[in-house]
């Protein structure tokens, strides 16, 4: 029964909805990439948010970690074939974020620098349920 339960899909929308996770998928679509070269192409991430996430997609079995004995030794992370699907799967939301960005943004300065709605000055609410 619990493999049926739709709510189980907030498990996977965890993952998808994380602010990182997404990017750093993104980042191993050309193959296994070692800690200092996913922090340089995701951009404004922490090295500490990035073993945090890491770590949970490994974890998802989105990716995996490999220790390569060589000196000095350096670990690399690659998608695994169920991390390679989330890939095909988000690569569209991810190209519409990257299209629509600047549209994002305008909508989002017009609404910020506009007057609190008359129906909530009246009525003294601010919860937006009550603008319908």
């Amino acid at each position: 029964m619990r493999a049926e339960d739709p709510c189980r899909t907030r498990e996977v929308l965890g993952i998808v909805g994380d602010k990182w996770s997404l990017l750093v998928v993104r980042n191993l679509s050309q193959g296994p990439r070692r800690f200092t070269e996913l922090k340089r192409a995701t951009t404004g991430i922490s090295q500490r948010m990035l073993t945090v996430t890491l770590r949970s997609l490994e974890r998802d079995g989105i990716l995996t970690r490999t220790v390569h004995n060589v000196m000095p030794p350096h670990v690399s992370y690659e998608l695994t074939p169920m991390g390679a699907t989330l890939r095909e799967a988000t690569a569209p939301l991810l190209e519409w974020s990257i299209r629509y960005l600047d549209d994002i943004e305008a909508a989002r300065a017009t609404y910020d620098s506009r007057d609190e709605a008359p129906s909530a000055r009246a009525t003294g609410s601010t919860s937006p349920e009550t603008d319908f």
